[in-house]
């Protein structure tokens, strides 16, 4: 009898690290800093030189404190950022047939965790795929993670700007965003975004906007559009910046 054919384990699912440029300074900075308490520890006359004793503590503590951050970004991305996703969508109360957007959706964090809770219903991402911001930040990956959770079938993956997202008026039942809306660095240009989120979301949907910065503003537009039930969370320090969810339902009327 011929032996079984092995099969190959499914790829785990890799969501990338934000803002890769940032954690790989912070974790030259602070080897940097160390390297110099080191030489001034060890190399110099510590005991008996002033300058060395000065140069120690230059180095340790800024040294610590960079290495540190970049840790806390790193936790953040391979750990904190799934927690933090698992407990948005778990209050979201979901049919399981609905639409759903992810803005800026990057390697599929939001966009697959939510196709996990719509077995009848389809998930799309859309995103400009900037590198800077996300490790591998390709649709490829995208689809390698959707596959790897097994929600490729209900998993479409687009090119999109938030400013000018490609689909109709009220599209989607829920729409989602995650670490992205930050990036566009115009008010202007993000209030537009917004705006452009409610436009796609369908009368008595949701939004969950998840970001370190500017979340008054999101909820401000949100408010000014008539939106129920705006409300913005406790801050999360999954990147050492206080970051906080956005959430809000679009009335029926």
């Amino acid at each position: 009898m011929a032996a079984p054919t092995p099969t190959t384990p499914p790829a785990k699912p890799d969501y990338g690290i934000d803002a890769p440029g940032v954690v790989r300074t912070f974790a030259l900075l602070g080897s940097a800093g160390l390297a110099v308490a080191a030489i001034a520890f060890f190399v110099f006359d510590f005991e008996r030189s002033g300058l060395a004793f000065t140069l120690f503590n230059m180095g340790l503590w800024p040294g610590l404190s960079f290495l540190a951050t970049a840790g806390i970004m790193l936790w953040g991305s391979r750990f904190g950022k799934l927690r933090l996703r698992d407990k948005i969508l778990d209050g979201i109360e979901w049919r399981g047939d609905e639409r759903v957007l992810d803005v800026g959706c990057g390697r599929g964090l939001m966009l697959v965790g939510a196709a996990r809770r719509i077995p009848n219903g389809k998930a799309v991402g859309v995103d400009i795929w900037q590198a800077v911001d996300l490790s591998g930040n390709t649709p490829d990956n995208t689809r390698a993670n959707a596959a790897a959770e097994g929600v490729a079938d209900r998993v479409e993956v687009r090119d999109g700007d938030a400013r000018t997202l490609p689909f109709e008026e009220a599209s989607f039942d829920v729409v989602l965003s995650s670490t992205a809306l930050h990036n566009i660095y115009d008010p202007v240009e993000r209030a537009k975004a917004i705006r452009e989120i409610a436009r796609v979301t369908k009368p008595g949907g949701r939004v969950a906007i998840f970001d370190i910065r500017h979340s008054g503003e999101y909820a401000a537009v949100l408010k000014d559009l008539g939106w129920a039930e705006v409300e913005r969370s406790r801050p999360y320090f999954l990147f050492v910046i206080p970051a906080r969810v956005v959430t809000a339902r679009k009335p029926t009327a």
